[in-house]
C-alpha cells in the first residue's frame, strides 16, 4: 500500500512539471518534504519560474536541530520587460505526524516568512503548511525518494493591499547519493506566484 501511494504521488508529481504552483516564502514554487534530507545542515541553489516571470534563482541554507530544522533564503526573481526582484526570507519545519502501521505517511508543519522588493510594490508573505508523504528506498541501491503533498495557507500583504491564497503543492526529493539531493516541485493553487521548480542541494 505504502509503494503504491508514493508511486502515485510521484506520478502527480512529475505531471505537474507541465503545470503551475504557487509561491513559497521566496515567492518562487518551491516546497518542502515532511522530513530534511540532512542531519545537520544543507547548502543548495534552485531553479524556477514562477508566472510573470522569465525564471527565479535562489540559495538556501538549512540547520537541523532533532525533529526541527530553519532555513534562510534569497532569491533573484527576473521579470519580462527589464524589471526585477529580490526575496528574503525564513523558514521552520517541525514533525508533527509519524507513520504507523495504521497510518502510512509521515508529516511535519511548516512556517515561512518573506518579503519581496524590488520593481513593484513590496510584498511580504507567511505561509503555513502541512506536508505529508513517505521515503521509499529502491532496492539494491543507495538512491530513495520523497513524494510528498503540501496543502499550504499563504497570506500575503503589501501596496497596500492583501489577501490569503491557498494551493496544494506538490513534489519529489531524490537521493542520490548521501551528499546529494534533488528536489522538484510544482502544484495546484491560486494564481500568485504559480510556476515549477527544481533544487540542488548538498548535505552534510
Amino acid at each position: 500500500m505504502i509503494r503504491r501511494l508514493s508511486a502515485g504521488l510521484f506520478v502527480v508529481a512529475m505531471a505537474l512539471a507541465g503545470s503551475q504552483a504557487s509561491a513559497q516564502e521566496l515567492f518562487t514554487p518551491m516546497y518542502k518534504a515532511p522530513y530534511r534530507a540532512f542531519t545537520d545542515y544543507e547548502l543548495g541553489v534552485g531553479f524556477s519560474q514562477p508566472t510573470g516571470a522569465d525564471y527565479a534563482l535562489e540559495g538556501f541554507y538549512g540547520l537541523g536541530r532533532g525533529r526541527n530544522d530553519f532555513g534562510l533564503g534569497v532569491a533573484y526573481i527576473n521579470r519580462a520587460g527589464d524589471f526585477s526582484n529580490v526575496s528574503v526570507g525564513g523558514n521552520f519545519r517541525t514533525r508533527v505526524l509519524q507513520s504507523s502501521e495504521s497510518f502510512p505517511l509521515d508529516g511535519a508543519l511548516t512556517l515561512g516568512v518573506g518579503g519581496m522588493f524590488g520593481d513593484g510594490p513590496t510584498l511580504f508573505t507567511v505561509p503555513v503548511g502541512l506536508t505529508i508523504g513517505r521515503r521509499v528506498v529502491l532496492e539494491g541501491s543507495n538512491i530513495s525518494f520523497v513524494p510528498y503533498l503540501m496543502p499550504t495557507m499563504i497570506p500575503t500583504f503589501g501596496g497596500g493591499d492583501s489577501e490569503v491564497d491557498f494551493d496544494l503543492g506538490l513534489g519529489v526529493d531524490v537521493r542520490l547519493s548521501p551528499r546529494l539531493d534533488v528536489r522538484l516541485s510544482g502544484g495546484l493553487g491560486d494564481e500568485r506566484g504559480r510556476g515549477i521548480g527544481v533544487a540542488l542541494a548538498f548535505v552534510h
